[in-house]
């Protein structure tokens, strides 16, 4: 059976990612994918150009990972001090939301979206606590928040 290669321009379902080489019959590429625009012929000018693009975007992705660890480790080597507001018998006035949490860190000098910060309810006693902070797909730091009374 005669198959011809092509590189995909769009991910395709039950086919591939974008910039994968694919065998097709000549006949679904010639009729579907080169007239849509969902993939090109792969010649070997551009199976070069493909190969350099996809070891340029490994690099970058590892270069933005190797930051987004950095920051995990300072994340996770300084502890949050913040207080809360109490009253008799330790009854909580408010609480400490992810809001509070990314302004502390903020002022800490380690800026991070408030919608990064991981905080199932928001927190209302004192003690310790680890709050997760995704910063990146691959990259959680845990942050160590110390309540205390106000």
């Amino acid at each position: 059976m005669r198959t011809i290669d092509v590189i995909l321009l769009k991910d395709l379902d039950r086919l591939g990612a974008q910039g994968a080489v694919v065998h097709v019959k000549p006949g679904f590429a010639r009729n579907y994918l080169l007239p849509n625009g969902l993939a090109e012929l792969a010649t070997p000018a551009r199976l070069k150009t493909i190969a350099v693009i996809h070891q340029q975007q490994r690099r970058k992705r590892e270069r933005v990972h190797a930051e987004f660890d950095a920051l995990k480790r300072q994340l996770e080597s300084r502890p949050l001090a913040l207080t809360l507001t109490v009253g008799d018998e330790e009854k909580a006035f408010g609480s400490i939301t992810a809001h509070d949490i990314a302004q502390a860190l903020a002022q800490a000098g380690m800026p991070v979206e408030k919608r990064a910060i991981r905080l199932e309810e928001p927190i209302k006693t004192l003690g310790v606590h680890e709050v997760p902070v995704r910063l990146h797909p691959d990259v959680t730091a845990t942050v160590k928040v110390s309540v205390t009374k106000a």
